[in-house]
């Protein structure tokens, strides 16, 4: 199936079950459903849903930073079942979108140094490293932290 076989809009509460098992399906530390429950309300919770099931999600939010407010991407994923479908790089730039709708000007966001997918995936939307944070993770695993800046992203997609 093709991307745009999956349609992206705001969560639902309705939705949270959902998301955790994605969640348990893609982390070895997944958040609890009460994380996702805090973060209902934030700008860019978005989930893809194909045939009335949700397939993916992303979790980002703002906070005011001296009127250049800076988002951070908390967390993405997509079922196992699936990947390799373009529902991820949907799922960031919608979130990417509303974020800088809402005044953003920089997404932040952590990646594990070992996910080369991800990692890939957020190169080609213009995210550049900028530091490392020794033992990020739970099991010890370094992470990369990432930004774009927003109207420079925006100016890509447009353009491409």
């Amino acid at each position: 199936m093709t991307p745009v076989d999956a349609t992206v809009r705001p969560v639902d509460r309705a939705d949270l079950l959902a998301v955790v098992r994605i969640e348990r399906a893609c982390f070895s530390d997944p958040w609890p459903y009460d994380a996702f429950e805090r973060l209902l309300d934030e700008p860019a919770f978005l989930v893809a849903e194909r045939e009335g099931a949700v397939v993916g999600y992303v979790v980002a939010d703002s906070t005011p930073n001296h009127g250049r407010d800076i988002g951070h991407v908390k967390d993405l994923a997509v079922h196992p079942e699936a990947r390799e479908q373009g529902i991820g790089r949907t799922l960031l730039r919608s979130a990417l979108a509303r974020l800088r709708a809402v005044g953003v000007a920089v997404v932040r966001l952590e990646v594990r140094e070992s996910n080369a997918a991800a990692r890939s995936l957020y190169a080609d939307e213009g995210f550049d490293p900028i530091r490392r944070v020794s033992n990020y993770y739970r099991d010890g695993e370094d992470a990369l932290v990432l930004v774009v800046d927003l109207a420079e992203w925006s100016a890509g997609v447009d353009a491409g």
